[in-house]
């Protein structure tokens, strides 16, 4: 029984990876719009956690929020596109909340964890990355 050992299906692991990107990636797609709406205002006023600006620092958040989290979605550039939401949530994780409780540093340490999982895993079985590579093994 699959309960009791280690060994899965390889289309279940397939199938838990991409639930595992279509969760990760909408709700943190969420978290993008709503920054996507700040980069509207003038003056952009966000935190400034690298120091490279307000504007600049915001502009990467959205990349990584928004961008990022639809090309993690497709499962399309999977891993490079993980490169930008890891350091993003390394950032809010050990810079931005550094000094405050668990409370605020929790849910940027869950997607960090969810993000080091899917950049070993990979994409998965359905995905455009694998259909990219499938493609190419044919010809």
């Amino acid at each position: 029984m699959w309960i009791f050992g280690t060994s899965v299906d390889k289309n279940i692991n397939s199938a838990a990876v991409l639930i595992l990107r279509l969760i990760a990636g909408s709700f943190m797609m969420v978290h993008g719009l709503q920054k996507l709406d700040m980069l509207k205002a003038n003056p952009v006023q966000f935190a400034d956690p690298i120091g490279v600006g307000e504007p600049a620092s915001l502009t990467l958040a959205v990349f990584a929020e928004l961008v990022c989290s639809i090309l993690l979605i497709l499962g399309f550039l999977t891993r490079l596109a993980l490169i930008p939401l890891i350091i993003t949530m390394l950032v809010a994780v050990f810079i931005v909340h550094s000094n405050d409780g668990f409370e605020k540093q929790e849910l940027a340490s869950l997607y960090l964890g969810v993000y080091i999982v899917l950049i070993i895993t990979g994409a998965g079985k359905y995905s455009v990355d694998r259909l990219i590579t499938s493609r190419k093994r044919r010809y």
